[in-house]
């Protein structure tokens, strides 16, 4: 299938849509996310309207498929016991309660993230003709820098392990204003941070460029919803910060609530992430 040179669209150093005009007439169309979500690419013949997917092989499809699975519900659960934890709290439960069911929400975020990043490494590229792909054997870990979808997993997988580490040391009794803000809040924020770096870079994969709002697309409300969540997130970790001179948080009712409707927001991600599949 003769093409020309293709067009390529995205942000910085980041590719995120490849498009040939064929030799035969109509086009061929790579997108990184359609590419990693459901294996597939797009074809346009001259005379129809609408793009025809090109789909990776079967075994790709199949890997991708249980990727998408894993990813999905462990969102919908982690989120879940996230907001639980922050339930528990608002109602004024043991903080060792909490702090054990925002753990194990943090194990199912670590693996969805975790299962996300597979999903980037794993994901079949353009063939070296217009409208194929090609499917490389199974990874479980690259190092590609230069792919959009791949930093931002990875930034998102980062993020959970960090989160790790302030759920962890949520556990800790009997710390000083000074110990809760560097063992518990710092983790927060770092967290938080790459959280919303990683959502900025998905809005612009799904975007093709500088954000902005495409109601018809579902990758896009997925990335939308999540992003949400981490804007929640960060205001809830603004608000816990515990004032040296009082010992207390700047705002519980903020970082409880915060907590709660991020992980609403991701649980619904999560929901929706089920239907954007191969």
């Amino acid at each position: 299938m003769g093409h020309s040179e293709a067009r390529a669209e995205g942000a910085g150093p980041f590719t995120t849509r490849l498009t040939w005009h064929l030799a035969e007439g109509g086009l061929a169309v790579w997108e990184s996310r359609q590419a990693r979500k459901r294996g597939a690419l797009g074809v346009r013949a001259a005379e129809r309207a609408e793009p025809v997917p090109q789909r990776a092989d079967r075994a790709t499809l199949s890997r991708l498929g249980r990727l998408n699975v894993v990813a999905s519900l462990s969102f919908v659960i982690g989120g879940a016991l996230f907001a639980l934890g922050a339930a528990l709290a608002l109602r004024s439960a043991s903080a060792t309660t909490s702090a054990s069911v925002y753990f194990v929400g943090g194990l199912f975020f670590t693996a969805g993230a975790y299962a996300s990043l597979l999903q980037a490494i794993n994901a079949p590229r353009p063939g070296s003709r217009a409208g194929t792909l090609q499917s490389g054997r199974w990874h479980w870990w690259r190092y590609e820098p230069m792919r959009i979808d791949w930093v931002g997993t990875f930034l998102l997988f980062a993020g959970t392990l960090v989160f790790g580490i302030n759920l962890l040391n949520s556990f800790l009794h009997g710390l000083t204003a000074q110990q809760a803000n560097r063992l518990i809040w710092a983790p927060d924020m770092i967290g938080c941070l790459l959280f919303l770096v990683s959502g900025q870079l998905a809005l612009i994969e799904v975007c093709h460029g500088s954000p902005r709002v495409l109601p018809r697309d579902l990758g896009w409300w997925i990335v939308a919803v999540n992003q949400l969540g981490s804007a929640l997130f960060m205001i809830a970790a603004l608000a816990a910060f515990t004032v040296p001179a009082t010992g207390a948080l700047v705002d519980t009712g903020i970082a409880n609530w915060g907590t709660l409707t991020g992980a609403v927001c991701f649980s619904v991600g999560g929901v929706l992430q089920a239907f954007e599949r191969p």
